[in-house]
This record gives structure tokens, C-alpha cells and sequence, in this order.
């Protein structure tokens, strides 16, 4: 059984790869788990001095895994079951946002829902000219509560309001124009592009980048990782609806969503 995330360590650069191709990398509870405990254990590692986050196939992330989600929809302690998940998602954006070195994105395709969340808690993002940004959460009766303070953080409530109200999809070169993503290159030039955007880094001094990742945090004002904590129970409140069941159950049965009034 192949494992759901791969992750590499060498000359000072750790990747971690998101290996569920086969389901557009969709996030399950186990993946978040073993996503987080590999950004965790490479942290922990003296030698990383830089940290890429990559995927497997033709789309990044398609966020949550709908169907394990009906699956909990379908269980009898359902909002409980969210909150976990909710938790550990949460738990996964705080640790990306807060890792003491730079954080580069190699998103060669598409990332949806709380995929973007993932992308946005990196520091870095170079994308190819197939991916683009979605958020189709209330097409599914529910919010991307979560993703909202990185994505506020990254681009302000201007921008912000386009991807989390409108349903429509962000090209990669309007998100390139509106500092959402910092570098857009060929498909064939994406991984030499991160390799030299993570060689410049490596020509840094390491406690002057740690100091100036965490300064630039401070400097926003906003305590991102707090608004993550508190958009926790937003996001399993939101899944507990009548219209996240009945959004769901649309997606799943490929029609259109009745929702209430």
C-alpha cells in the first residue's frame, strides 16, 4: 500500500508530496494526520532550512474527501465527528504557518476548498500556468470558514470576498496579479523554478530569515493561527446544517442542490 504522503530531506530542503493522485489528493482524517506529523517531524530537523509543499497527479488538493464527509453527515454524532476533523485540519495550518523556515508551494494544478488553506499557509507559491483557485464550498451548503483568515491574511477581504462568495474559479495568472500566488512558469520549468527560488533562499542566513518570517507575521497584526483556532467551530457548525446535508448529498448524486429558504 503506497503511503499517503512522501517526505524528503536533502542539503538543507525537506518536501513533503501528497500522494492520493488517484483521488485528486482529497484530505481524509488519516492524510491530515500523516501530513501533520511529517511537518512536524521535519521542524524537529536541525538540518531544514527550507520546506516544499508538493502533490502527486494533476491536481493539488480537492479538498476535503466529500465522501468521507457524507459519512459523517451520516453518523449519529456527526458534529462531533466534524470538530475532530475540523481540529486537525486547524491544528495542520497553524504548524505549516508557524514552521520556522520558508515554506515554498509547488502546485502544478488545480487546488480547491481546504486544499487552498494548505497552499496559503506556506509562504511561498509557484504555480504553473494549469492550476487555479477554488472555493466551492457554499455550492456544498457549507463555508470555508478555515481557509478565510489565511486567505484575508494573504490577499484582503476585497479579493477574499470574490473566491469565498462567488463560486468562481481564480486563474492562476489573475491570482498571480492580486499577490496570491508569486511566480507563474511552464509546467516543464515548475520544478527547476521552485529549485531555484529554494537555492536563493539557501543563500540566507538561517536565524535572519527565521527572525524575518516571524517579524513580517507580527507585522500584520492579525493573529492568523488565533482566527484559525476560533474558525474551528464556524466550520462544524456550518457542516451540522440541513443545506450541508442536502449539498453533499447533490455533489455525490450528481444534481442539482434544493436548499432551504
Amino acid at each position: 500500500m503506497q503511503a499517503l504522503v512522501h517526505t524528503e530531506l536533502h542539503q538543507g530542503i525537506g518536501r513533503i508530496t501528497l500522494q492520493r493522485a488517484d483521488k485528486r489528493n482529497a484530505l481524509t482524517r488519516e492524510l491530515l494526520e500523516h501530513l501533520d506529523e511529517e511537518v512536524s517531524r521535519l521542524k524537529a530537523d536541525v538540518d531544514l532550512r527550507v520546506l516544499v509543499l508538493a502533490a502527486a497527479g494533476s491536481v493539488f488538493c480537492a479538498g476535503m474527501d466529500l465522501s468521507e464527509m457524507q459519512s459523517r453527515a451520516a453518523s449519529a454524532n456527526g458534529k462531533q465527528e466534524w470538530l475532530i476533523d475540523s481540529e486537525i485540519y486547524g491544528r495542520l495550518l497553524g504548524n505549516l504557518f508557524t514552521a520556522r523556515v520558508p515554506t515554498v508551494v509547488q502546485l502544478q494544478g488545480p487546488v480547491l476548498a481546504g486544499g487552498v488553506g494548505l497552499v496559503l499557509a506556506c509562504d511561498l507559491i509557484v504555480a504553473n500556468t494549469n492550476a487555479f483557485f477554488s472555493l466551492p464550498e457554499p455550492m456544498r451548503g457549507i463555508t470555508a470558514a478555515m481557509v478565510t483568515p489565511l486567505l484575508v491574511h494573504r490577499v484582503g477581504a476585497g479579493v477574499a470576498a470574490q473566491l469565498l462568495l462567488s463560486g468562481e474559479k481564480l486563474a492562476v495568472q489573475r491570482a498571480h496579479q492580486v499577490g496570491l500566488c508569486h511566480d507563474v512558469v511552464a509546467p516543464e520549468r515548475l520544478e527547476q523554478r521552485v529549485g531555484e527560488l529554494c537555492n536563493s533562499i539557501l543563500t540566507g542566513s538561517q536565524s535572519s530569515l527565521s527572525i524575518s518570517k516571524r517579524h513580517l507575521q507580527h507585522c500584520s497584526a492579525v493573529d492568523v493561527v488565533a482566527q484559525i483556532e476560533r474558525s474551528i467551530s464556524v466550520s462544524a457548525e456550518a457542516r451540522e446544517t440541513a443545506d450541508a446535508r442536502e449539498g453533499l448529498a447533490a455533489f455525490l448524486g450528481k444534481r442539482k442542490p434544493t436548499w432551504q429558504p
